[in-house]
């Protein structure tokens, strides 16, 4: 069954991406309809979080003003608790009260699902979209709301089926309409959307990624390798226990790819060439010009198993918000707080795949189906004619097994060492030179 899944808009012009940390820049989400109590609301699709929490009418808070609020006085099957709830994200937080509610999705109705009604929320961004709240489908041990409180919605959802259908699947759009009865995101739980295809042998799988056996929080991916223009971009080592390669958590719930600083400063230099990327002191984003064309992919799985999936160029270089004199935001930017994963791939990697997310199953650990969508021949086309062509030269790859730190290092330590070697050398010509002349002036003249 296919749910209604949407981009939800800025609504206020005035709000420009140099007011916000790009990090969680709230420039649009995707929003799914869900009825909770008998209310109906539009609250952010979430495969980074496992929380369901809806926005209250005790809510009073700017960020809750001029967006759909829940009412308990409207509700006969509210039962609430006197437990509270606080949940922070990259950017932004949510303070409330843990209860139960009927929550219907489509045509799925669980009933005593428990939530969180959100009475206080900051830097979320909430009354830009209309976002009403955010519905985590992510893994149980990534909740906030304790276990012992409810079962969070996905594994309610995933009860409703057998094995064979235990999957939800979707395909994030770059539809920019306000007509909310159009949309070309897609979202569906148990069968795939027959307008994007019917074969799930098309996919590739892989199971997500777990640092403990059979214990999963999020999404998880390995990131085998970033080309840029078919150049390959040295990454970190990953941080997360047991991970032979850099780990990508899958999530609908940011806007921009996020990674490591080394790394994304080493792929922004890269691209640069010409003057075509610059660093915003101010707002701390790399910014790139508006009409950079490169062809950037991404290669996920496991190593025997792995595929590339290119992005298209309007995601490389996110023309989304207000731009400035021809420099957009880049759509892969840093942030080092990052604690789930390496790296996290948002809805600017996501726009380019069809993605199953599939649960576990009696002979299967919960797995990641990608189908590409895009094809980069045909993306740098509708790019060009968009933007214009691009002047800038071809990128250029630091040396191979250096990030922009390391090379940075190096150069630091080559000046060292260089100084060291003069003084080191000088210090030998005038020794050389002061045995010879002890060796003239000891020699006997026949």
């Amino acid at each position: 069954m296919q749910l209604r899944l949407q981009r939800g808009l800025h609504k206020d012009p005035s709000v420009l991406l140099s007011d916000v940390s790009v990090a969680s820049s709230q420039e649009y989400a995707y929003l799914i309809l869900t009825d909770i109590g008998g209310q109906e609301f539009w609250i952010t699709f979430d495969t980074g979080s496992s929380d369901l929490w809806v926005v209250s009418s005790d809510c009073t808070d700017p960020d809750c003003l001029g967006i759909t609020r829940y009412s308990s006085s409207s509700s006969s099957t509210l039962t609430l608790s006197d437990q509270s709830f606080k949940l922070t994200y990259l950017v932004g937080s949510v303070l409330g009260t843990v209860g139960t509610e009927t929550v219907t999705l489509g045509p799925y109705e669980i009933s005593s699902q428990t939530l969180a009604l959100a009475n206080q929320t900051s830097g979320l961004g909430l009354s830009n979209t209309g976002n009403s709240g955010i519905l985590g489908l992510s893994f149980p041990p990534a909740a906030s709301i304790p276990l012992t409180s409810g079962t969070p919605i996905l594994d309610n959802l995933f009860a409703h089926f057998d094995d064979q259908h235990r999957f939800f699947a979707f395909k994030l759009g770059r539809n920019e309409s306000q007509d909310i009865s159009y949309s070309d995101s897609s979202l569906t739980i148990g069968e795939l959307d027959s307008s994007l295809t019917n074969d799930t042998s098309q996919f590739v799988f892989t199971p997500v990624f777990a640092s403990t056996p059979d214990e999963y929080d999020f999404w998880k991916l390995p990131i085998q390798q970033i080309t840029i223009n078919a150049q390959v971009l040295p990454l970190s080592r990953s941080l997360v226990r047991g991970a032979p390669s850099p780990i990508a958590v899958l999530d609908t719930g940011t806007t921009l790819i996020l990674g490591p600083t080394g790394d994304v400063d080493a792929f922004w230099y890269a691209i640069g060439t010409g003057g075509s990327t610059k660093y915003n002191q101010e707002t701390q984003t790399w910014q790139v010009r508006c009409d950079r064309a490169v062809d950037v992919r991404i290669k996920l799985g496991n190593s025997d198993t792995a595929k590339e999936y290119p992005l298209h160029p309007e995601d490389v270089s996110w023309a989304e918000g207000e731009t400035q004199d021809g420099w957009c935001t880049g759509g892969i930017q840093a942030n080092n707080g990052v604690d789930s994963g390496d790296w996290l791939l948002g809805a600017v990697f996501l726009r380019n795949v069809y993605v199953i997310h599939q649960g576990t199953t009696s002979s299967n650990p919960p797995m990641i189906g990608l189908l590409n969508m895009t094809d980069p021949s045909t993306a740098l086309a509708e790019f060009t004619s968009s933007r214009g062509q691009d002047p800038a030269p071809p990128p250029s790859i630091l040396r191979p097994g250096s990030s922009a730190t390391e090379v940075r290092d190096t150069v630091a330590t080559c000046v060292v060492c260089g100084v060291c070697g003069f003084l080191i050398g000088a210090i030998g010509i005038m020794i050389y030179r002061l045995r010879q002349r002890r060796r003239t002036q000891g020699q006997v003249h026949i």
